[in-house]
C-alpha cells in the first residue's frame, strides 16, 4: 500500500465512536468519509484533512500543515499534513474535529 497502516488505525480509532463512517482507497492513500464526504485520509508520507475553507488558514497554523496540493495546485479546504504531525494525539485530534465539524455542514451523498 502507498500508506502507513498504523496512521489509518490511528484514525480509524479516533473515528470509532463517529456514525456513517466508511472507508475509501483514493488519491494512492485511504479516505474515511462521512455520510459520503470525505473528512481526512493517510498517504505515504502523512495525511490530509478537510477543513473547509473557513478554517484554511487556523489548521495550516498547526505545526505540520501545509496546504494540499497533489495535483501541483492548491486544493482549497483541504491540509496535507506530515506524518509527525499526523502521529501526534493532539494535532490531530484538532484537525480531525475540524474536519468532522465540515463533513456535518454537508449533505449526504
Amino acid at each position: 500500500m502507498a500508506y502507513d497502516e498504523s496512521a489509518a488505525s490511528l484514525i480509524r480509532e479516533d473515528l470509532a465512536d463517529q456514525f456513517g463512517i466508511s472507508e475509501r482507497k483514493m488519491f494512492g492513500g485511504l479516505c474515511f468519509m462521512q455520510n459520503g464526504n470525505m473528512v481526512c485520509g493517510v498517504h505515504n508520507g502523512g495525511g490530509m484533512f478537510r477543513v473547509g475553507k473557513a478554517r484554511e488558514a487556523e489548521a495550516m497554523a498547526i505545526e505540520g500543515a501545509g496546504p494540499m496540493d497533489f495535483t501541483g495546485r492548491k486544493m482549497g479546504g483541504m491540509i496535507n499534513v506530515t506524518d509527525k504531525g499526523l502521529a501526534d494525539d493532539v494535532r490531530r485530534g484538532i484537525w480531525l474535529r475540524m474536519a468532522l465539524s465540515n463533513a456535518a455542514g454537508l449533505p449526504a451523498k
